[in-house]
């Protein structure tokens, strides 16, 4: 059975657009674990253009399954990690300039440098998560830096227009978990999923973690955040 990570950024979002107070991405977290949610996930981007830094602080003192920090590949950004102790840190690439990541973390190309942040992280207890494509090659760099867990982007297979490209892609996920799993990594997934394209994912075993957020908050406007977190958790269980 997996479990369900819920990404809350689009809370912090829509508060942001109006630079209130409004919606709480802490009322919403409550929200979410009471709706069944296994953890809560957020980016702390360099902009800070969702979650802020007094947000990251109030979550890790309320969230009582699991609080997953994205952050970006840098130091200073592993620096904030160490401060807060989060439950987990997933390394995520990311340009100012994108509306939302936009592909996996080249870890082939720059072992040594996230090394050094893999290392700052584990020698304060806390797991990594690196997000990849799913490329063998990036399993095994990941492998290589020592990360206990590849999150695998699955962008191309949620934007997957014909039946054939989707079967490609599922597949190409499928072989990377595999390996991750050999190497022994854990395996969770995310980017682009929706009640309408999860569902063939759980057919790979391997996985045990899906963190979703745009499709969940927005399916949340039109019936509410506990029902969407609610329909999301059967989907993936």
């Amino acid at each position: 059975m997996a479990r369900l990570g819920v990404n809350i950024d689009h809370v912090a979002t829509l508060r942001q657009a109006r630079g209130g107070k409004e919606p709480d991405p802490l009322s919403a977290a409550v929200l979410v674990e009471l709706a069944g949610a296994d953890g809560l996930v957020v980016h702390l981007r360099e902009d800070r253009r969702h979650i802020q830094d007094r947000d990251l602080a109030l979550l890790r003192e309320i969230v009582q399954t699991k609080l997953d920090l994205e952050i970006g590949a840098e130091e200073s950004m592993a620096k904030i990690a160490l401060s807060i102790k989060p439950h987990f840190v997933t390394l995520v690439p990311e340009r100012r300039q994108e509306l939302t990541t936009e592909g996996g973390l080249e870890v082939a190309g720059q072992q040594e440098r996230i090394q050094r942040i893999v290392d700052l992280l584990h020698d304060s207890g806390i797991p990594v998560s690196l997000f990849v494509e799913p490329d063998l090659n990036q399993i095994k760099a990941a492998h290589k830096v020592s990360a206990d867990f590849v999150e695998l982007h699955t962008g191309r297979y949620a934007n997957a227009r014909r039946s054939k490209e989707e079967d490609a892609e599922f597949e190409t996920i499928a072989q990377a978990a595999k390996l991750a799993y050999k190497v022994g990594m854990g395996v969770n997934a995310g980017h682009g999923l929706t009640y309408r394209n999860v569902r063939r994912l759980t057919k790979i075993p391997e996985i045990v973690e899906f963190n979703i957020g745009h499709s969940i908050i927005a399916r949340a406007v039109l019936v509410g955040l506990e029902r969407a977190v609610r329909e999301m958790k059967q989907l993936v269980s």
